[in-house]
């Protein structure tokens, strides 16, 4: 049987504007599932997503848990869809307050929004819950984007005693592409859930920004992707430090050079 990979993207095309990150959560899955792999996919259902054209419906039996952030609940909807011309499944984290009637990182006047870290806790969390009630057990997580950052924290933290997490792999790819400012002074208060807890994060800035997050990502990941030279210096130096397996993003025969690459994780 085929090993597996949950793609836990940012963006994916077609559902957004096409990008460097995007194009990387349509292409990669892609070539991923000829090469014989079993995918999930999954990303945020952004406001900005075209629900009627991109054929977007919702899945009650997976919808319907209450994720607490702050003390407060938020209610997870989960969307599902296929991509055109692909056998790929992609499901869809949905929630009134953190995506529904919102864009992307940044708001209409380019500010990022001032809960955007709370919103990368319900992706990571609702993406976690979700493939639990799936009940499929995958080898690889590999995360794409800051809004995945603090997923592979919660894989080796919160969730690490679950059978279907436990011996999974987790890859982190670092694209240039960040939020301009901080994720402000709750934001380690709301990443706590179970194991996953606030003395954890001591190492790190008070106020996360894009290099604490990233630096959260690598040292919680297995392996790291680069994926393009525009990467900030800051967050590359780090993880080379931190002796974890890179991987340059391939120009050619993407698809062999991540099997040989998630593999060679998998013989860890």
């Amino acid at each position: 049987m085929g090993k597996k990979v949950l793609f836990v993207n940012q963006e994916i095309n077609p559902y957004v504007p096409e990008s460097e990150m995007s194009s990387f959560g349509y292409d990669l899955p892609t070539y991923m599932q000829s090469a014989g792999y079993e995918i999930r996919s999954f990303m945020p259902k952004w406001g900005n997503i075209n629900e009627r054209r991109g054929q977007l419906h919702e899945v009650i039996r997976l919808s319907g848990i209450n994720v607490i952030i702050d003390d407060t609940d938020h209610p997870l909807i989960i969307k599902v869809a296929s991509i055109p011309q692909t056998r790929i499944q992609v499901y869809f984290i949905d929630n009134e307050d953190y995506f529904q009637k919102r864009k992307m990182t940044r708001d209409e006047m380019g500010n990022d929004y001032p809960d955007n870290g709370e919103r990368a806790i319900f992706f990571a969390r609702g993406v976690l819950e979700t493939v639990k009630k799936l009940r499929w057990t995958p080898d690889i997580i590999h995360c794409q984007g800051w809004m995945s950052a603090v997923l592979p924290f919660y894989v080796k933290t919160a969730y690490k005693d679950e059978p279907q997490f436990a011996n999974a792999k987790v890859v982190t790819s670092m694209f240039s592409d960040q939020p301009n400012g901080d994720f402000g002074n709750k934001f380690k208060k709301c990443l706590e859930y179970k194991d996953a807890k606030a003395s954890l994060l001591k190492k790190y800035g008070d106020k996360f920004d894009y290099l604490e997050l990233g630096k959260l990502a690598i040292d919680y990941s297995d392996g790291i992707v680069k994926t393009s030279p525009e990467v900030k210096q800051d967050i590359i130096d780090y993880a080379k430090a931190s002796d974890k397996p890179i991987l340059e993003h391939p120009t050619t025969d993407i698809g062999n050079v991540y099997k040989d690459f998630y593999e060679k994780l998998m013989e860890e």
